[in-house]
């Protein structure tokens, strides 16, 4: 087992640089969720995109976040933190590079889900990094930071990407900006970043993620693309023929599990208590955040005619309510914490439904936006007490399911409200709002009805 340093080694000139280093890596990959939504307007004007490149050109980055961010954990345990963090630096900032000068479409997404996957390699080695570089109260310091980092991403990324594109330099900037920070921060985590030799018992369970990897892209390429091409016959068989890898992959993780191995989600964490509707309120909730984003900024740009720097700043009472909930939510009595849970779900529906009659923007919509936000900022606390009695040895594995059903809604949000927006986007005048405000609302009552198993189920006082 690798042994924790010495407390003094978070207090000395170089723990402060290791905690910026991976603080910052963690920040240029939320950044990159949200970024490109504001861009996308001038997206399709420059590269004539299609509404289904650019929902693959934003999903495609959380595809491969999602799909790979288990296996990323476990790359970390096996072959050392500080390796895969810097490899996965590396390929983040290399594909980063290539979005800002990708010359079509095609390039561009396919450059996406390079990125994801450098993210995916990177991010989960940050709290692992920390946790076994600094001990007590510079812990605790670190972990307060690592979360105010992950929240203010959220926010700079819709207010700096219209930032940048005001300047009028193109949508190539949001990406272009970045290829320096990623570079300087992979060489002082070079020389900065502490060895270690990995060798954890953590196994890859390559079966595991090529079956949901297929059952993911089943789903989603011709849920995307199925609108351009009229719906043809071969999208409905491979969104039903997702169904059956999605149960290929449940027999693939029973298979690995009795064989001894590790498998990527394991069965006997989805039995504790809480998991199972935990996973569903993770699911809808952040379909609604990820297909919000995409719309906005469409609707905003598109029919609005704002520029993309208004749409930006229209949309930061948004992200700054969804972090200040996230932030303030664990110094709530505990008493408040679970039972206020289903309240957020209650607050962002009818917000949601209220976007369909404020769709002329202006101040209702951005007061709109700012509910929606502080209703979807409940969802750390859905984190945790779906967690909260899962035996402390499969603790990594309940967290790496729930992060990866997270990513996973977003990318279905974009795909199905995303598709609903777009095919209503050139009828009538406010068609398309009404009809994504009430999409919108109905996942939002999911979310919610979902929360209510989840704060009604029975807390075992031996694992809380």
């Amino acid at each position: 087992m690798i042994q924790a340093p010495p407390v003094e080694k978070s207090t000395t000139r170089s723990g402060g640089l290791l905690l910026a280093i991976v603080l910052l890596g963690q920040f240029l990959a939320v950044l990159n969720v949200n970024i490109v939504n504001v861009a996308t307007p001038t997206i399709e004007a420059d590269l004539h995109s299609s509404g289904a490149g650019l929902q693959m050109i934003v999903a495609g980055y959380t595809i491969t976040y999602a799909v790979l961010l288990i296996t990323g954990a476990r790359v970390g345990d096996l072959f050392g933190y500080r390796n895969a963090f810097l490899t996965g630096l590396a390929l983040f900032t290399l594909t980063t590079l290539g979005c800002g000068l990708a010359p079509s479409t095609g390039w561009l997404v396919a450059f996406r889900f390079a990125q994801g996957a450098g993210a995916a390699l990177m991010m989960p080695q940050v709290l692992t990094l920390i946790q076994h570089n600094y001990q007590g109260e510079a812990r605790g310091r670190a972990l307060g930071l690592w979360s105010a980092v992950v929240s203010g991403g959220i926010v700079v990324g819709q207010a700096l990407g219209g930032i940048l594109l005001g300047f009028g330099a193109g949508w190539r900037i949001v990406f272009l900006v970045l290829v320096p920070v990623g570079a300087l921060l992979l060489l002082a985590g070079l020389k900065v970043l502490p060895a270690d030799q990995g060798g954890g018992r953590a196994g890859l369970d390559p079966l595991g993620l090529v079956t949901l990897s297929a059952a993911v892209l089943l789903f989603i390429v011709p849920l995307v693309l199925g609108r351009d091409l009229g719906w043809p016959l071969w999208g409905w068989a491979s969104m039903a023929l997702s169904l059956v890898m999605f149960a290929v992959f449940v027999q693939v993780e029973r298979w690995v599990t009795a064989r001894g191995g590790r498998p990527l989600v394991d069965a006997r964490v989805l039995r504790a208590p809480g998991m199972r509707p935990g996973l569903a309120v993770l699911l809808f909730g952040p379909a609604t955040w990820g297909a919000f984003l995409f719309t906005s900024a469409l609707h905003l740009q598109g029919e609005l005619h704002l520029s993309p720097l208004m749409s930006g700043l229209m949309l930061v009472p948004c992200a700054v309510a969804f972090a200040l909930v996230g932030l303030a939510w664990p110094k709530l009595p505990q008493r408040f914490q679970r039972s206020l849970v289903p309240v957020g779900y209650v607050v962002a529906a009818p917000a949601y439904l209220g976007l369909a009659a404020a769709s002329g923007g202006g101040v209702p919509y951005a007061v709109l936006s700012a509910l929606i936000g502080a209703g979807l900022g409940v969802q750390i606390a859905v984190t945790n007490l779906a967690t909260q009695q899962v035996e402390s040895a499969y603790a990594a594995d309940a967290s790496g399911a729930l992060l990866t059903v997270m990513q996973l809604g977003q990318v279905i949000g974009v795909a199905t409200v995303g598709t609903l927006f777009i095919s209503l986007m050139h009828g009538q005048t406010g068609q398309a709002s009404f009809g994504t405000a009430v999409a919108l609302a109905a996942l939002a009552v999911l979310a919610g009805l979902s929360s209510l198993f989840l704060v009604k189920a029975k807390v075992s006082p031996a694992r809380t």
